[in-house]
């Protein structure tokens, strides 16, 4: 049988074993430590990392082509009580990344960019706080780590340098911030909203009394003029900012996402589920785009309320024409995406996914274990492939209509032909409990044109014993570091030049 590595997690270090791969395991898995077939515990031990490189590629065939994860490259961390320059702690931001275009360089096998990451809502392990939305821009010193003999947990930070640069804050209409606060009220649609793409839809805000923007961010995406994309939980909706931070257009999506309550009218609350639509903190999750056609893809975290909601597999992914920024963007797809399960039956939710190729795509699912987690344990964190090539289109069918779900009772329609997912449970430990995040660059290696890096980081809910929220020292109980890894993939279906065009080189 073929031979992978698996990590050994402790709070001090990260270790490689050996480990026997599934020989049927048809996953193209990018988690650490690649399908081990023990599991794998947090510790108190001092061990150390070192690369997977001299390891068994992994591979997987999907839609005719085989994809292949050559293993860890890359591994960083900024630390827990690291402050941004509004003197609040730096966290979370693992919800959302992006490649600031034109910043990717490389030469003499180092490479150095600049990362934009998003957190989600702030400290809120009390519940929503006042926290205004904001991104972050890092810098990091990429040196891939090629070779086999172990690198302490010291050494193995130097493969990733990060350097935090500045924080940009979002702010709605009139120069208002906005809020991390849950959703208690609704502020009324814009006459003319429906066709005018700079006026706003209906939109969940604080209160009656605070009328401001309520957001919990978790996508990313960056546009040539240096606008950017972001999704929401709350809505769900997909916003667009300047590069200043200030709020330009919404897009609301489809009545079957709408959160309502049982007499139909909108209810954005995170504090429970609605009747229909999105379930509560499962909104869109994820954000990609296709450069080349300037489609936004947008996916929910779970299946809508009257799919099942967490109990089924069936998610929906939406793709919106982004291309003319004078019209409301119109939906011009909407497909089933039936997520992972464990190897309890239990639904793997869905954190990011990442446009490969037409069709094509990178989806992150994971559990809740891992540090700073819901359990030490974890035996799902991986990033699959799925395709749609095959699947069927929904947009504008009846299933768009809260009254017709897509899974009754989480059984799918039989007139729907969901996407195809690859990807199966493995046995693993992550260092960190909630990896979100993921960014593609090229490798510029002439003998492998297909390989690419691919980034991902953890979010790690502002979990630190050193901590400022709105100017307010926190004790978390536990320091959870942000976290970074970078791989090395081989995607033979991206259009070549496009990953390029994409971050802006």
């Amino acid at each position: 049988m073929p031979v992978s590595r698996a990590i050994h997690i402790s709070s001090q270090r990260v270790h490689m074993h050996n480990s026997d791969l599934y020989s049927t395991h048809n996953a193209f898995n990018l988690c650490i430590g690649l399908r081990a077939k023990s599991q794998l515990t947090m510790s108190c031990h001092a061990t150390a990392i070192h690369s997977q490189r001299a390891a068994a590629s992994t591979s997987v065939v999907l839609d005719g082509v085989t994809y292949v994860n050559k293993g860890i490259v890359g591994f960083g961390l900024i630390a827990s009580n690291v402050k941004d320059s509004t003197g609040d702690t730096i966290g979370g931001f693992g919800s959302a990344i992006a490649l600031k275009r034109g910043t990717f360089n490389g030469t003499n096998g180092t490479f150095t960019g600049t990362l934009l990451a998003i957190p989600d809502r702030g400290f809120n392990v009390d519940g929503p706080i006042d926290y205004q939305a904001r991104q972050h821009e890092i810098d990091f010193v990429l040196t891939p780590y090629n070779d086999s003999p172990n690198l302490s947990f010291k050494d193995a930070q130097k493969t990733l340098q990060l350097t935090y640069r500045n924080t940009t804050l979002m702010f709605e209409h009139n120069g208002k911030k906005t809020s991390g606060s849950d959703s208690t009220s609704m502020r009324p649609a814009q006459p003319g909203s429906q066709t005018n793409p700079l006026l706003d839809p209906q939109m969940p805000i604080v209160s009656n009394a605070d009328d401001r923007l309520v957001l919990d961010v978790e996508g990313l995406v960056e546009n040539q003029d240096g606008t950017f994309w972001i999704s929401d939980e709350y809505g769900p909706y997909i916003y667009r900012f300047s590069q200043t931070g200030q709020l330009i257009q919404t897009i609301q999506p489809v009545n079957a996402v709408l959160p309502r309550d049982s007499s139909g009218v909108l209810s954005f609350t995170s504090d429970s589920d609605p009747a229909t639509g999105r379930a509560a903190n499962q909104g869109f999750e994820a954000l990609t785009i296709d450069e080349s056609t300037q489609t936004l893809y947008a996916m929910l975290q779970s299946a809508t309320i009257q799919d099942g909601g967490g109990d089924s597999r069936f998610t929906r992914l939406f793709a919106y024409d982004v291309s003319n920024p004078t019209v409301v963007p119109p939906l011009v797809g909407e497909w089933v995406v039936p997520l992972p399960l464990s190897d309890k039956g239990k639904v793997e939710a869905c954190s990011e996914i990442h446009f490969v190729s037409p069709g094509v795509f990178l989806a992150l699912s994971r559990d809740g274990g891992g540090r700073g987690g819901s359990d030490n344990n974890s035996k799902y964190k991986q990033a699959d492939l799925f395709s749609i090539a095959s699947a069927t289109d929904i947009h504008g069918s009846k299933f768009d209509n809260p009254a017709n779900p897509v899974a009754p009772g989480g059984v799918l329609d039989s007139s729907i032909t969901p996407a195809k997912w690859q990807g199966k449970p493995n046995d693993q430990t992550l260092i960190n409990g909630k990896w979100e995040s993921l960014a593609l660059a090229p490798v510029n290696d002439p003998a492998f044109p297909n390989d690419y890096f691919l980034f991902t980081v953890s979010d790690n809910d502002f979990i630190s014993t050193n901590g400022i929220a709105l100017g307010v020292p926190f004790n978390a109980g536990l320091d959870v570091d942000n976290q970074f890894l970078v791989f090395r993939v081989t995607l033979p279906s991206v259009i070549p030049g496009s990953v390029q065009r994409a971050i802006g080189i």
